[in-house]
């Protein structure tokens, strides 16, 4: 027991020292935080501090590294664009799918070379879904002169033949085109714009490599002519392209804007540059497309005609404006030639009022009418069945005056009775919209009969001739309402008038034939439109000859 109380005493002595040694420390440990708190703290703010620093600086580092890996990769896609670019200038005429083989380029000019037709203007089938994206052509790079503005007159026919003149100008004078202003204030009173009829953004890029295109004046020159600081005028009718550089440039040179207030027949038919005559011809046969919604009816009415067979498209021009500007009145009652003479007096720049009605008809100037293109259509042996589609407006004197024809040919359709008028409802009131409708049907039928030699029967014409001579009958007026008159009087058989018809008429269905040209009478020679014999496959020398 006594040893026993001995060791628990010097257990109890050794923990006492124990805690005693453990509370000594701890009291160390308190007088050293005490003593040197501020001194650890110091520290320890020192050392943060140094700590952040180098933070920041990593940050900054780091930053600095991504915005140069930024800054290189930037600058290597810049390189890679440019190099691209270059190769697109140096190849890319050699891969335009999307241009007809006609207008393949040489030596730096997309105009320059030989223009061969193609079999169809407006392709009935949708075009398949695969067909890769038209390559552009490259931009061409030129000093600019100036800027030039045209407001083109007249009906649809006559302001695409100008646009195509205004564009060749352009070219030739190195100034930029401001895209046409179309005619709101003649007799059809159409409010349409150019981007309504024609597609704006094919015209302007397919014509890169030309002529630059604007849709509208930079915003200083467009204050500017807002305020009136510009030069307007109408070009002289007929003028060779000198004309333009020794007249228009200067002028355009001093101004800056020049603006041409008239279009019509502006540049002269012969004698012109042969690559300026053929950029005509590439805007009117290439550039100038109509509008997807136009073309895409175009398309609807083409289809409805062909799955009932072959069909001509008559361009029956007797239409009030026609009647009242040329003052012929056949066929019509007094009633009608007091209108059409009162609306001949309306509009100031119809110069010709008195026309003497008879005379102008014997030389072959007027329209022929309704009942004068049946007997000549029956003459010439035409299918009384075929469909019979009559591209025009509203004939004059209504069903009355289309009887005759009606009985020959019951097989009369127009736009209006072929589509629902749904279709019709965005062209009504727009007649230069309905006239592009009119012209899409006119190049696909199987042959085109104008009655009249205005704007649209020579374009539609030369067109036809572009699209592998495609047949045209070009009415000889003078010799038919002679042939129509001598029948009516009974000075000729049936048999006799029919014969006289179709041996005059032989060799005018739009074969290969040379302009002709009549110097310093333009207005008597052929129309650069109608033939524009220097963009046509040229046919064989023996074929030329058997046709003059």
């Amino acid at each position: 027991m006594g040893d026993m109380c001995r060791i628990e005493e010097e257990k109890s002595e050794e923990s006492v020292w124990r805690r005693r040694k453990n509370w000594g420390l701890r009291g160390l440990g308190l007088g050293l935080g005490l003593g040197g708190v501020m001194g650890l703290k110091g520290g320890n703010i020192i050392q943060h501090s140094r700590v952040e620093k180098f933070k920041n600086s990593m940050v900054s580092r780091s930053k600095m590294k991504l915005w140069m890996i930024r800054a290189t990769t930037s600058v290597m896609l810049w390189i890679c664009l440019v190099q691209l670019t270059a190769l697109g200038e140096s190849f890319g005429p050699r891969v335009l799918k999307g241009w007809p083989s006609c207008f393949s380029q040489d030596s730096g000019s997309g105009s320059s070379a030989t223009v061969t037709g193609s079999a169809s203007a407006l392709d009935v089938k949708s075009a398949p879904e695969d067909v890769p994206a038209r390559v552009l052509p490259p931009k061409r790079v030129y000093k600019n002169n100036g800027y030039l503005m045209v407001s083109c007159n007249g009906g649809l026919n006559q302001m695409r033949a100008a646009i195509c003149d205004m564009v060749a100008i352009a070219r030739h004078l190195n100034v930029t085109l401001i895209v046409p202003e179309l005619d709101k204030a003649s007799f059809w009173a159409d409010p349409s714009e150019f981007q309504d009829i024609f597609d704006v953004d094919h015209f302007i890029t397919s014509l890169r490599d030309e002529v630059r295109i604007l849709k509208e004046l930079p915003p200083r020159l467009k204050e500017r002519v807002e305020r009136g600081l510009f030069y307007t005028m109408p070009p002289i009718s007929w003028s060779d392209i000198s004309y333009y550089e020794n007249q228009i440039l200067p002028l355009i040179r001093k101004y800056k804007v020049v603006h041409l207030n008239r279009t019509d027949t502006r540049l002269a038919n012969n004698g012109q540059p042969l690559e300026l005559q053929k950029l005509r011809c590439r805007v009117n046969f290439s550039a100038l497309k109509f509008t997807p919604q136009i073309e895409e009816l175009g398309r609807k009415v083409i289809k409805l005609l062909r799955r009932k067979g072959p069909f001509i498209v008559l361009h029956l021009r007797y239409e009030m404006d026609m009647l009242a500007f040329s003052g012929c009145t056949q066929g019509c009652n007094q009633e009608e030639v007091d209108e059409l003479t009162r609306m001949r007096y309306a509009y100031p720049w119809w110069k010709e009022k008195i026309i003497n009605s008879d005379l102008k008809r014997k030389d072959g100037l007027c329209p022929l009418t309704p009942e004068e293109t049946a007997l000549t259509l029956r003459a010439l042996d035409i299918d009384h069945n075929i469909q019979i589609y009559i591209a025009a407006g509203e004939i004059y004197g209504g069903e009355r005056r289309l009887a005759s024809l009606a009985a020959a040919y019951p097989n009369l359709v127009r736009k209006e009775t072929l589509l629902d008028p749904l279709d019709l409802r965005f062209f009504q009131n727009h007649s230069s919209q309905m006239a592009a409708l009119d012209y899409l049907v006119s190049l696909e039928s199987d042959i085109f009969v104008p009655t009249y030699d205005g704007n649209m029967a020579k374009v539609v014409e030369g067109h036809r001739r572009y699209l592998e001579y495609k047949k045209t009958i070009l009415l000889d007026r003078k010799l038919l309402v002679d042939l129509i008159d001598q029948y009516n009087m009974g000075s000729l058989t049936w048999d006799e008038f029919s014969a006289a018809v179709k041996e005059s008429h032989s060799e005018r269905m739009g074969n290969p034939v040379k302009r002709v040209v009549i110097p310093d009478r333009p207005k008597e020679e052929d129309y650069f439109y109608a033939n524009p014999w220097e963009c046509l496959q040229q046919p064989k020398e023996d074929d030329l000859l058997s046709n003059m």
